[in-house]
């Protein structure tokens, strides 16, 4: 995992994947719904990296993150054994979600780019609720 910026970039978390063989089809090629196993798992990890762990957030606060919405251009594929980096950039944090673009790369080469929108809801109720203040400041602050 690493964290990278530039002069005109914000900050971006990276997390690393290996293409496994269950991941891809008898031809060697990624299947195309486990580009959406990966961009949880690092979502997952990005949210480990603010501090927070998903069991927490629902146990302590009583909410949980949904995918509200996604939209996927899928470039080119990956094949078994690709060593992937999954990228997580904030674009928009509002009052109960958030807006992230995702993108999967192989090296320079960009594989998949994603638009996703998280919303955070009540536990129990599934209705949305306000992001948790400690939750919203470590997102604006990392």
């Amino acid at each position: 995992m690493q964290r990278t910026t530039t002069a005109h970039a914000p900050l971006v978390f990276q997390w690393p994947i290996r293409v496994y063989y269950e991941d891809s089809d008898a031809g060697g090629v990624v299947y195309h719904s486990n580009y959406l196993n990966f961009m949880e798992r690092a979502r997952t990890e990005w949210l480990r990296h603010l501090g927070f762990e998903q069991p927490q957030l629902k146990a302590d606060l009583g909410v949980i993150i949904v995918v509200h919405s996604m939209q996927m251009a899928f470039k080119s594929p990956a094949y078994f054994n690709d060593m992937l980096q999954i990228e997580c950039n904030i674009s928009k944090v509002g009052r109960g979600s958030l807006e992230m673009e995702q993108k999967i790369t192989r090296g320079d080469a960009l594989l998949i780019k994603a638009e996703v929108k998280l919303a955070f809801v009540n536990a129990d109720t599934f209705k949305p609720v306000a992001i948790p203040a400690d939750v919203k400041t470590a997102m604006l602050n990392n």
